[in-house]
């Protein structure tokens, strides 16, 4: 992911308020280094639609990162917001994405098809909801390895032909 400018929201009340450590973050932007992208902006926001949606609207349109990894409010509990949020600032939804991270995730756990994360692109920005959970934030980044710089170079116009093997 050279030439990738990346940036992590983690989506949390606890880790917002300090009554829980972030872990799903740090890992998170981590994994992203290990495949090459730059971190210019790692960041926390309670699960609050309004919170989340200022923040992604920002990356994409302000500091116009290329990528934005969220982890956290992607279940079924009455505060997890991140879907809402992510759908009302993305223009176009790349569901296969969201459907892979799920489909891997239950080959690990069938709990993990009850995420209901998005991706999608802001503009030039590609953002992708991941879990909270450490662990499924590993799988999640290990499943997007290899798509991840293909589908940036897509959205900014280069690799657009397909190769034949």
């Amino acid at each position: 992911m050279d030439d990738i400018r990346a940036a992590v929201v983690t989506i949390s009340d606890k880790g917002y308020t300090g009554q829980r450590e972030d872990v799903s973050g740090p890992e998170l932007a981590d994994l992203a280094r290990q495949m090459g992208a730059e971190i210019v902006r790692r960041s926390i926001v309670p699960d609050e639609r309004e919170e989340i949606i200022r923040q992604l609207v920002c990356l994409a349109d302000e500091m116009e990162v290329d990528l934005v990894l969220t982890t956290g409010g992607t279940g079924v509990t009455p505060r997890d917001v991140t879907p809402e949020a992510t759908r009302a600032v993305i223009e176009r939804e790349i569901p296969g994405l969201a459907e892979v991270l799920r489909f891997q995730g239950y080959r690990q756990t069938p709990l993990a098809v009850i995420s209901r994360g998005l991706a999608g692109t802001r503009g030039s920005t590609l953002i992708v909801n991941l879990p909270g959970n450490p662990k499924a934030v590993r799988e999640g980044m290990d499943t997007l390895a290899e798509i991840l710089p293909h589908t940036i170079q897509m959205i900014r116009g280069e690799h657009t032909e397909h190769e034949t093997t």
